[in-house]
């Protein structure tokens, strides 16, 4: 455990960066584990300084034992490796994958753990670190939407012949500093749970103890800023909108110019649970209002909010080509019923909607027009969008968006669109809308979400 002026240290650690455009970038697409893997495991070798990795995810499968092993590999070289799963995630092999960190100098956190049967039952339990992010010495990063464990190894359906379709990104430059800010975050977030008590046992030589305990208890959940974060908090309400507001806020267009030539634009955004509570949802609604020529999108959990339903079908209804890739092989079926509800209001407006079957989809990916492209960990439904903790890349270039554009059509090639008239009357449908919208209703009642979705 950390003595107490470390915790202290910690928590401003625990800040995330605000989200903004920056040029000088290098942004390599990656699809599965297979193309992930072995880039993640040679910058880890590489790496001289630090590694830090958060992850839903982390198995003890033989794709997920070779990362494991280049962590302690770096770790024994003196490298301060820190890696922070999920406690739900990873819940299933979190003693394997204790024991294969053990003695190893590898620092492992787990976020939320739920090792005790009344953290069960804190609502806070339902907002997971659904996050998949990988920083070498703060000059490489990795982010997208692939866990630790082999694209062929389902947790709920064992072991498949087709890999996940699924996709990351490689980045080079100065947003791969803002991914290593954030992890560094993460890490910090879950240590500072399990080390809180130390702090409580200072809080009687506080002279105000009660407003003390009140601070450390939000400053752990996430809920209010460092005094590093209020003062940019206070500096940003300061001006009606700042540039970075402007920046987020265009849509598909000409990109803001690169700092090095044939360099790329992009953006790091995450979903916080302080001051960027939907900032990936609105990165999307912007780019979808002012698409011009296509919206092609990818997600296995669709069930979005009426903002992000009525972007798109405005954008259908205006002449754009809105296409929507979803699960054909489900791998949850209350997720699929969600998704399934929509489909008649969407395909009424001229939405076209595919499901892949080929294999699991879950990639979480879209390509706006020729030159906006998103690749990273948030699907398009009340808890990706409202309650977990996610990362998305948002890259301005038109080189990026036509490579994964040529990826996605051919995943869309191997889809069966969802054909026939769209049915919008009887009580069947609406019964299905209705029980639906009563389940999403509960289960972000139950996580503390109040208001519309």
């Amino acid at each position: 455990m950390k003595p107490l002026a470390d915790v202290g240290r910690l928590r401003g650690w625990a800040a995330v960066p605000a989200p903004r455009y920056v040029g000088g970038n290098q942004v390599d697409l990656l699809q599965g584990g297979d193309e992930l893997f072995p880039r993640m495991r040679a910058a880890i070798a590489l790496a001289t300084r630090e590694v830090w990795m958060a992850t839903y995810i982390f198995h003890d499968d033989p794709a997920s034992t070779t990362l494991a092993v280049a962590l302690k590999e770096a770790a024994g070289r003196g490298v301060a490796v820190h890696l922070v799963v999920d406690g739900f995630g990873t819940m299933a092999a979190l003693p394997r994958v204790r024991a294969l960190f053990a003695d190893s100098g590898v620092r492992l956190e787990v976020f939320r753990p739920l090792d005790r049967w009344y953290a069960w039952l804190q609502p806070g339990q339902l907002r997971r670190l659904h996050q998949k992010l990988c920083v070498c010495d703060e000059r490489l990063a990795f982010v997208g939407g692939i866990n630790i464990i082999d694209d062929r190894h389902d947790l709920h359906h064992g072991w498949t012949d087709t890999p996940r379709l699924d996709y990351a990104v490689a980045l080079q430059g100065p947003v791969a500093e803002h991914v290593h800010a954030t992890a560094r975050a993460m890490w910090a977030r879950a240590h500072l749970w399990r080390g809180w008590r130390d702090e409580v046992r200072e809080l009687a030589r506080s002279p105000q103890p009660v407003k003390k305990a009140m601070t450390i208890v939000r400053e752990l959940r996430g809920q209010v800023p460092t005094q590093s974060q209020s003062q940019s908090q206070s500096q940003s309400q300061s001006q009606p909108q700042s540039q970075l507001q402007l920046q987020l806020q265009e849509g598909p267009g000409e990109a803001a110019p690169a700092e090095a030539a044939g360099r790329v634009t992009a953006a790091f955004l995450v979903r916080d649970n302080l001051r960027q509570r939907r900032a990936i949802e609105r990165s999307y609604v912007e780019a979808i209002r002012h698409s011009r020529r296509r919206v092609d999108l990818a997600v296995p959990y669709f069930y979005p909010g009426r903002a992000f339903r009525r972007a798109l079908r405005q954008a259908a209804r205006r002449g754009v080509q809105v296409r929507l890739l979803l699960q054909g092989k489900v791998d949850y079926r209350i997720a699929a019923l969600a998704a399934r509800a929509l489909y008649d209001e969407l395909r009424t407006h001229g939405v076209r909607i595919y499901e892949y079957t080929p294999a699991f989809l879950h990639a979480k990916v879209a390509v706006v027009d020729d030159d906006w492209a998103t690749v990273g960990s948030s699907n398009i439904d009340p808890l990706s969008l409202l309650l977990n903790l996610e990362a998305n890349v948002v890259v301005r270039d038109a080189g990026f968006a036509a490579a994964l554009a040529q990826r996605l059509q051919q995943a869309f090639d191997l889809s069966q669109e969802v054909v026939g008239a769209p049915v919008r009357t009887g009580w069947r449908h609406w019964l299905h809308r209705g029980v639906v919208a009563w389940i999403a209703h509960l289960y972000l009642r139950l996580a503390g979400i109040t208001g519309r979705y």
